[in-house]
């Protein structure tokens, strides 16, 4: 209908200048370089825990592959006594893959307070931008308040 040459958008909303830090690096993951050391660290132990894991599972299961040959066809003769102490030991003992069961487990959670804190700092950061975001349009409403005072004055 009606053209103008008016731009709506040609002039600033107001004069201070608001500086917005882009959230994350390259890939818009935000992380820092300690965090991503950190992170790859975290999995090397993980990778690293999981074979030790393995390892000890196919042990721990040729140990009971041979207890169970043992029982069957005994190569040496062992007296009643000795074989309660020995097996009464053996029960107690933890075995290895509880013990990486719980460091994985303990690498996990490591791993997963480092993705919570780098979320709770990109949260932090926006809540920061929206502030500053905020705090110049209201300086700039004052200024214009100010304005409209002196002409009035």
């Amino acid at each position: 209908m009606f053209q103008t040459a008016f731009q709506a958008n040609a002039f600033q909303n107001n004069a201070f200048q608001i500086v917005i830090k882009p959230l994350g690096g390259d890939d818009g993951g935000g992380w820092t370089k300690e965090e991503w050391k950190r992170a790859k660290a975290l999995d090397k132990k993980l990778r690293q825990a999981e074979e030790k894991r393995m390892a000890a599972l196919k042990a721990d299961q040729e140990a009971r592959k041979d207890f169970i040959r043992e029982q069957i066809s005994p190569t040496v003769k062992v007296s009643k006594r000795k074989q309660v102490i020995v097996e009464s030991v053996s029960e107690v003992k933890q075995s290895d893959v509880v013990k990486y069961d719980a460091l994985i487990a303990n690498l996990e959670r490591q791993r997963q307070d480092l993705f919570n804190a780098i979320l709770i700092r990109q949260a932090k950061e926006r809540l920061e931008q929206e502030i500053a975001i905020l705090e110049a349009k209201r300086l700039a409403e004052e200024d214009d308040e100010d304005g409209i005072l002196a002409l009035f004055l």
